[in-house]
């Protein structure tokens, strides 16, 4: 601000997942390597405080295997977003979601350019769009830089994407129902351009094992690891996934005073808890639980989450140790979180 240079901010979102931390990354490199002489500096960001790295066990991994030591990473507690575009200064790409949270409704007029795999919320006038139903946002990454100029996708940032795109697409298989044609034409197209990229199986085990990996973890850490939040005027709904099985979580020793703590330190009137395991033919199995405090809140969302039909959910209840807990075995084992988010947000 003092210098007066302009700054081009490249961030994911709040969940700042692998996704979104490599395609913020990768996309932030590639445009300060391809822009015409850029006035402004490209800054990824990563869309969280630096103390919240440590619960990304999958991101941790793969940057340490790339030799890419956290010390060059920015953090959102390290830049004044605010500030920048007070001073007229804040250019902003959004990669992994499209739609700014409450809190920085302020920096909306700021987005120039959008790139995200989820199904456009409202118009963008005045910006660049590439919203597309892919797997991966990072396949989206992959095919802006594939089209760069020459030499600007190299062989660090391939390995990033690479690796990105198989977790996110589940290694790329069918039975999970995650990736699409471009997001296996994008990681073939990798693969042709630096054939000494690790195996498929080898890269989608070695980050799964580090995803699931929560054995150090509280169960606050463990519900902040990735974590989604609805706004409404009466209602603020956190929406976590968890890397356990349900029923192994709902035993955890003092879990209801940990969830009690856990809604009240970030005034939530609610939380969802989506689980995910793979098998052994990368099939997935889903659970979730709805908790909240109050009876009739727990009772609306669960009535929700059962009566969806877009998609419908085929929810069975499970047996709860815990009386303001419901549990769900998720019969519907292809819709994701993302696909759950909008239902809840209707509901809203």
């Amino acid at each position: 601000v003092r210098d007066h240079r302009e700054v081009h901010v490249v961030m994911g979102n709040e969940a700042c997942d692998l996704d979104s931390t490599v395609s913020a990354l990768a996309m932030a490199y590639f445009l300060a390597k391809s822009s015409p002489a850029p006035k402004a500096a490209f800054v990824p960001v990563l869309n969280i405080p630096r103390a919240d790295l440590a619960l990304r066990t999958e991101t941790t991994f793969l940057l340490r295997e790339q030799g890419l030591p956290a010390s060059c990473l920015v953090f959102r507690d390290e830049i004044d977003l605010g500030g920048l575009h007070g001073a007229g200064l804040l250019s902003l790409t959004l990669v992994d979601h499209h739609v700014l949270p409450g809190a920085d409704a302020a920096l909306e007029e700021a987005v120039v350019e959008i790139l995200d795999h989820r199904p456009l919320e409202r118009d963008r006038p005045g910006c660049r769009l590439t919203v597309e139903p892919v797997g991966s946002c990072a396949t989206l990454v992959t095919e802006r830089m594939a089209q760069g100029p020459p030499g600007v996708l190299d062989r660090l940032t391939a390995a990033l994407l690479h690796g990105t795109i198989l977790l996110d697409c589940v290694n790329l298989s069918p039975a999970a129902g995650k990736a699409t044609a471009r997001d296996v034409a994008c990681v073939s197209l990798l693969e042709e351009r630096f054939p000494e990229l690790p195996a498929r199986d080898a890269i989608f085990k070695a980050l799964q094992t580090a995803k699931f990996d929560v054995s150090g973890l509280t169960t606050e850490q463990m519900l902040r690891k990735d974590l989604k939040v609805l706004a409404a005027a009466e209602l603020l709904l956190a929406v976590s996934g968890i890397y356990v099985d349900l029923e192994v979580f709902l035993r955890r020793p003092g879990l209801l005073q940990d969830l009690a703590a856990f809604c009240q330190a970030h005034g939530y009137g609610a939380l969802v808890a989506m689980t995910i395991a793979y098998n052994e033919r990368n099939e997935p199995s889903r659970q979730l639980a709805v908790y909240s405090q109050s009876e009739s809140v727990r009772s609306a969302i669960c009535r929700v989450l059962e009566e969806a039909t877009t998609p419908p959910l085929l929810l069975q209840a499970l047996p709860s140790p815990l009386a303001c807990v419901g549990a769900y075995t998720q019969g519907n084992t292809l819709a994701s979180r993302k696909k759950v988010l909008p239902i809840l947000r209707a509901a809203l």
